[in-house]
């Protein structure tokens, strides 16, 4: 159980602990280092309306404030709290705590929601995959006067950030194991991240804690890179897949490699059970206008764990943090814009809004634009949804 949690009631039967976290005990697990005396607002109510007001579309502390005046947010309060108030409280919370608390909420819900799917496909489908990624709110600073980047962590299949941590001194590589260490069990579990990961630590690391690696191989990596592009895919029976989407077509031709085939290949990538070729020819229907890029893979899944389709499906899949995480925290939330810059605020709201995109995702919502404007005007529903969460 991690740290902020281990203090929670005990649950009911027939369900786990993780499973019966509630949103608001999550929340109120979060140990507050403020001195008692003087202390007017509890650390849970000033989160609670961060969170709901992040729900409703609010940007700043400015906004927050007016939200703790006006909103239909359900918290007794006594009075509304300053945006100084604000400012002040949650640019010094353990975020790391807040994060570790609404991952435990978040993995619950997940598995939850697991349990209670159907079966989508062949049993080889049913595999938890986590597509690994880093941000940069670029409007923030820190006292080195960089900006506050994080690296988080996203489960394909429901589309849920798992986890969160800042980047520390900009070593993405090095968040990589930090993150992945928060989370409980990654047995049988696939990791997905771009070629910046590729890197033998990594699937060192996953290997150990009994996980699995697909990770796209780049110039980055010279030397394997140049071992792929050599070996001959010619005469490897070829996959096709067909999609459309977003005014194009696009043809993916897959063909996968054993490793063992490959002399030499403990040396240049450990734990490495299939290599894969991508070609994506993209023809954009206004123009004809035809682009065509060669992406190579490799992965510890053999051939009996996962075919063509699948690994194909997966590499793909990773775009998903960018597209679904990413760029909606960026359009939607305004995140880069944000006034909020200094302390742990920008860490603080970034968390705020991926459990607003994971509300809404287990809500069934794919629009988290419409979904923001329904919590704005809808009266309470914001604090409706945290309450039932």
């Amino acid at each position: 159980m991690l740290p902020a949690l281990a203090d929670l009631p005990n649950r009911p039967g027939g369900l786990s602990e993780a499973e019966t976290i509630t949103l608001l005990a999550a929340l109120a697990a979060v140990p507050d280092r403020r001195r008692p005396r003087g202390r007017r607002y509890s650390l849970q109510a000033l989160l609670l309306l961060a969170l709901t007001g992040v729900m409703a579309g609010a940007r700043s502390w400015t906004a927050l404030a007016q939200w703790a005046r006006e909103g239909q947010h359900r918290v007794s309060l006594g009075g509304a709290p300053s945006l100084w108030t604000f400012r002040r409280v949650l640019c010094a919370v353990d975020v790391a705590a807040v994060e570790a608390a609404l991952s435990a909420w978040v993995l619950g819900r997940r598995q939850t929601a697991a349990c209670a799917q159907a079966p989508v496909g062949p049993r080889a489908a049913e595999r938890v995959v986590l597509a690994c990624d880093g941000k940069t709110a670029r409007g923030s600073r820190t006292r080195t006067g960089t900006a506050t980047a994080l690296f988080a962590v996203f489960e394909h299949r429901h589309r849920l950030v798992l986890t969160q941590r800042a980047i520390e001194r900009g070593n993405e590589i090095a968040a990589f194991a930090a993150t992945l260490d928060t989370l409980p069990d990654l047995h049988g579990v696939l990791i997905t991240a771009d070629a910046l990961h590729t890197q033998r630590e990594h699937a060192t690391y996953l290997h150990d804690r009994g996980a699995h690696h697909l990770f796209t191989v780049k110039r980055n990596r010279p030397t394997f890179y140049a071992a792929l592009t050599r070996l001959p895919w010619s005469a490897v029976d070829r996959q096709l897949s067909r999609q459309s989407g977003h005014g194009r077509a696009e043809t993916r031709s897959i063909a996968v490699l054993a490793a063992a085939s490959v002399p030499g290949i403990d040396e240049l990538f450990p734990h490495a059970a299939q290599l894969m070729r991508v070609i994506r020819t993209r023809t954009e229907i206004a123009t004809g206008k035809r682009t065509r890029e060669m992406v190579y893979a490799v992965t510890s899944l053999d051939h009996r764990q996962a075919d063509p389709g699948l690994l194909s499906s997966w590499l793909q899949g990773q775009w998903g943090i960018e597209n679904r995480v990413h760029h909606v925290r960026d359009v939607t939330h305004g995140e880069d814009a944000s006034r909020i810059r200094t302390g742990t605020g920008p860490q603080l709201m970034a968390a705020l809004r991926n459990t607003d995109l994971n509300l809404a995702r287990l809500r069934g919502e794919t629009n988290i634009a419409a979904s923001q404007r329904h919590n704005a005007w809808a009266g309470s529903a914001a604090a409706d949804t945290v309450n039932a969460a």
